[in-house]
């Protein structure tokens, strides 16, 4: 068991060793997934190596193993790189003022969200018609990348019960998921959940943080076996 450990330890080093790159590398965030792709494919097909052939199976195990799982990890990085510069690039001047944001998550998931001042009423569910432009920006990129699901996530502020924002968080994600279905967005890619007040990313004791409450959030969700 010592040296099936040690072989696959080693094969996972050779691999991540690879996969190194510098801070300021673009293509970073898809090099480091690849790696931990690579180390648990290595770790895995070590173990079964190891189980069918005590000899020389766990190596062999270990970088066959490797191989596809840094494969694994680079396609969804990859994937998921490509719909970002996307967003960005269309999105430029909505995150120049501040109406969107664009944020890559740990998991590979992009978070966009979307400012409720310039994209509802006040205490409404109803999609201002400015703002449709934008959501025709995004309708178009999440029509092309169809190896991604959609959840879109509604938050408010304290202002009033919260049995009233919790209602208005849903109602204003349901709002935006049937822009987006009728962009022509499968249905069954499109998820929606109100999380009312419960989730503040400021303080709601001044205008300015009870602002950054409001929102409306896309969580891009990637196909885990992209490759």
């Amino acid at each position: 068991m010592i040296k099936m450990a040690s072989i696959g330890v080693l094969a996972v080093g050779l691999m991540l060793a690879g996969c190194a790159s510098t801070p300021d590398d673009p293509n970073r965030n898809t090099k480091e997934k690849a790696a931990a792709g690579a180390a648990i494919g290595a770790i895995a097909g070590a173990i079964i190596g190891h189980q069918q052939d005590r000899s020389g199976g766990a190596l062999r195990g270990a970088l066959i193993g490797g191989a596809a799982g840094g494969a694994l990890g680079a396609g969804v990085g990859l994937y998921m790189d490509k719909q970002q510069a996307e967003f960005e690039r269309k999105l430029a001047a909505e995150r120049d003022s501040h109406q969107i944001e664009v944020e890559r998550l740990e998991n590979e998931n992009l978070k966009i969200t979307m400012n409720s001042e310039v994209s509802f009423d006040f205490n409404s569910a109803s999609i201002q018609p400015a703002f449709t432009k934008t959501l025709d920006k995004v309708n178009d990129i999440v029509g092309r990348y169809s190896r991604t699901s959609v959840r879109v996530v509604g938050h408010t502020d304290s202002v009033g019960s919260a049995a009233y924002n919790q209602r208005l968080s849903e109602d204003r994600a349901k709002s935006v998921a049937w822009y987006m279905e009728d962009g022509g967005v499968a249905p069954q890619r499109v998820s929606t959940e109100g999380r009312g007040e419960a989730q503040p990313r400021a303080t709601n004791e001044s205008e300015a943080g009870r602002q950054l409450n409001r929102r409306v959030e896309l969580l891009i969700i990637p196909d885990r076996d992209i490759q």
